[in-house]
């Protein structure tokens, strides 16, 4: 369930403790016990397991990775038609300048400061998400994110 508390850079990052906390932690747990497992042990049974290991591990990484790659192409599109309407004429053309992560930065930006910021990022004052991020200051939330 999405959470509607106001955002901000400082809150931003969406975490789900069962996913990050529960599950993460006791997923590496089973890794570093099978490496030690198998290098103690040195048998085939144990080599499996330390497969199965990396196997799960790789489960749980692709299974974040996949929505949020899926999750930006969207954000890029909405961004770039979102730009589209809000710029002006001149700047309209150099949207595609605008790399994938200044576009997903970006979308915290309302509305009123979004050219502002767009004008910064393509004049290279402001080229990394992070400070994209940190120069907003009317912060427009995203509660609908993986």
């Amino acid at each position: 369930m999405a959470d509607q508390t106001p955002q901000s850079y400082a809150n931003h990052a969406q975490m789900v403790p069962g996913y990050h906390y529960v599950t993460g932690p006791l997923v590496l747990a089973y890794v570093v016990w099978s490496i030690a497992r198998a290098a103690s042990l040195r048998d085939w049974e144990s080599h499996y397991d330390l497969l199965g290991a990396f196997a799960l591990f790789g489960v749980y990484a692709y299974t974040r990775l996949f929505p949020l790659k899926a999750q930006d192409r969207v954000i890029r599109l909405e961004e770039r038609l979102r730009l589209q309407r809000l710029l002006p004429a001149e700047l309209q053309p150099r949207i595609e300048e605008l790399r994938p992560r200044q576009l997903i930065a970006l979308r915290f930006a309302s509305d009123g400061e979004v050219e502002g910021l767009v004008r910064q990022v393509l004049a290279g004052t402001l080229t990394e998400p992070k400070a994209i991020k940190q120069a907003i200051r009317s912060w427009r939330p995203d509660h609908f994110r993986v």
